[in-house]
């Protein structure tokens, strides 16, 4: 009988189903067909990822705006709104992975012939996917109340390519706190707790200028300022009547920003794949 090598080289047969390479692909993506899967038999998952991002826009677009200080409020927010969703979409991992422990399918994972690694490459294109269509549900209801993009095709496509990408990213911090907190109820207060700070004490739905000094302060050193701050720019979307930011993450966002996404992926790929490899079920 044909079997797998595992991704340790521990199995017989190495190699039956081809290199390495391919058989980590193959993984790969059974394992993101899997997740795509279970939102089409889960469609309540479908239903709010359509729904969550019309209400922030409609909410912070039409109720907020009045109380606004400066002109065109919507082109402001946008940036805002995609980098603040895109960043809450990415708990979905970390939801996923605790259920997944909870129920038991991170064992039977780990005793199958299977590329542990490909497991959670999977887990996180699949909440990849869930970003990406938020993302176009959002741009289509900020067309509708007024947003426009001024930098052309490019600026578009590079602005959506860098916030889908750190959406990826963090989602590899999100799956690493998934394995780590005791339950899939933990998940959300624990996640709660770091995204709140990070998307409201940044430039995502206020001018810093208009902070108080320490507030300020951390915001211009906030990452999802500069990842904010980049998409601004991409889209076309600045407002010249506003101080030049003094920061050098906000001098400098594309190199943050991109600095960012590989330092994250740099410590919690591996630090994920070593805790699956423990983790053992609930």
């Amino acid at each position: 009988m044909t079997t797998l090598i595992d991704e340790r080289g521990t199995g017989p047969a190495a190699g039956a189903v081809g290199s390495p390479a391919a058989q980590w692909f193959s993984d790969g993506w059974i394992a993101t067909r899997r997740n795509l899967i279970k939102i089409k038999r889960v469609p309540d998952i479908l239903v709010f990822t359509i729904l969550q991002p019309i209400m922030f826009v409609l909410l912070f677009s039409q109720v907020y705006a009045g109380a606004m200080a400066m002109d065109d409020y919507t082109s402001f927010l946008m940036a805002g709104i995609f980098v603040q969703t895109v960043i809450f979409g990415s708990t979905f991992s970390g939801a996923a992975m605790a259920q997944d422990l909870k129920d038991g399918i991170i064992d039977r994972f780990r005793t199958l012939p299977m590329s542990t690694s490909a497991v959670l490459v999977g887990r996180t294109n699949g909440d990849l996917m869930i970003n990406a269509i938020s993302m176009l549900i959002m741009m289509a209801t900020g067309f509708l109340v007024g947003w426009r993009v001024t930098t052309g095709l490019g600026g578009f496509l590079a602005a959506v390519a860098l916030l889908l990408l750190f959406a990826y990213a963090f989602s590899w911090v999100m799956a690493l706190l998934g394995m780590t907190v005791r339950s899939p109820e933990v998940i959300n207060n624990a996640s709660f707790m770091i995204l709140f700070p990070l998307s409201f004490i940044s430039n995502a739905f206020v001018p810093i200028h208009t902070m108080p000094s320490v507030l300020a302060a951390i915001a211009e050193w906030n990452p999802v300022s500069a990842l904010v701050q980049s998409a601004r720019e991409l889209f076309g979307n600045t407002n010249p009547t506003f101080p030049e930011p003094t920061s050098w993450t906000l001098q400098h966002p594309y190199i943050t920003v991109l600095g960012g996404i590989a330092l994250m992926l740099l410590i919690f790929v591996p630090l994920c794949v070593k805790k699956f490899g423990s983790v053992s079920s609930r």
